[in-house]
């Protein structure tokens, strides 16, 4: 029997190689996209500290990835997430944006939301779709939902209460600790990922100056409507389940 010792280390330099690539271009484009929307200098280093979690989603499970190279479906995920990075550094400087930095600031993230059904369609068409990839590619939407959410409430734009929007996964994948039946795998929901990414369109266009109040406390709100229902028919899914002796995998 063969002993499993976990991803190969080329595996892993790859993916660092690619991280350690990444690091220094996105500060480059933090320092000039700060210069060109006037925040302060102190945007590349928020950009950096919004762009560590990518650096744990990316390094951790590699044994359930598939194929020998990082693959292309890897790279626009990363390309992703240093966009929400770019996102994420204006969170200290949310109350001062004015009207063209929040404007880019939307485009970024409806360019990062465009991007969010390219890595999983350059998976299926290479055969290369694997549980890693569909986590990496998740945990990008739960942090897209987390900085926007974040930008809105520090904007003063909505209330305390968007936050849930960002808590629904984190509160679902806790329960599963509580609760070894909401951690059973679920199946492919076209539903599921169509919610979320309207979830991050309306965000993403409440940053803009488009509306202002009431109108992005109902827009944003709708949406977390969809979000709840979404997360309260995977939970009624697992339960109705509990006796099963297994699930069925993420496709």
């Amino acid at each position: 029997m063969t002993q499993t010792l976990g991803p190969a280390p080329l595996l892993r330099r790859s993916v660092l190689a690619h991280l350690g690539a990444a690091i220094p271009l996105l500060l480059a484009v933090a320092w000039g996209l700060g210069q060109a929307m006037g925040v302060p200098y102190a945007y590349p280093a928020a950009v950096l500290v919004a762009f560590l979690p990518v650096l744990w989603f990316a390094l951790t499970r590699l044994g359930a990835h598939a194929g020998p190279g990082w693959g292309h479906a890897n790279r626009v995920t990363l390309l992703r997430s240093g966009l929400l990075a770019l996102v994420g550094g204006t969170l200290p400087f949310a109350h001062a944006l004015g009207t063209g930095p929040a404007w880019v600031v939307a485009v970024i993230a409806v360019t990062a939301l465009v991007l969010d059904g390219v890595d999983g369609w350059l998976a299926r068409r290479q055969g290369l779709s694997s549980p890693y990839g569909a986590r990496f590619d998740m945990e990008m939407d739960t942090l897209a939902i987390l900085y926007l959410c974040l930008l809105l409430f520090l904007s003063g734009e909505v209330g305390a209460w968007v936050l849930l929007s960002a808590l629904l996964r984190p509160l679902f994948v806790a329960a599963g600790w509580v609760w070894p039946v909401v951690a059973r795998p679920l199946p492919h929901s076209q539903r599921r990922r169509v919610i979320c990414m309207v979830q991050v369109g309306v965000l993403a266009l409440a940053v803009t100056p488009l509306a202002g109040p009431p109108l992005t406390g109902l827009a944003v709100g709708a949406a977390l409507a969809l979000l709840l229902f979404s997360f309260s028919a995977d939970t009624v899914w697992l339960l109705s389940r509990r006796d099963d002796a297994g699930g069925t995998k993420n496709g």
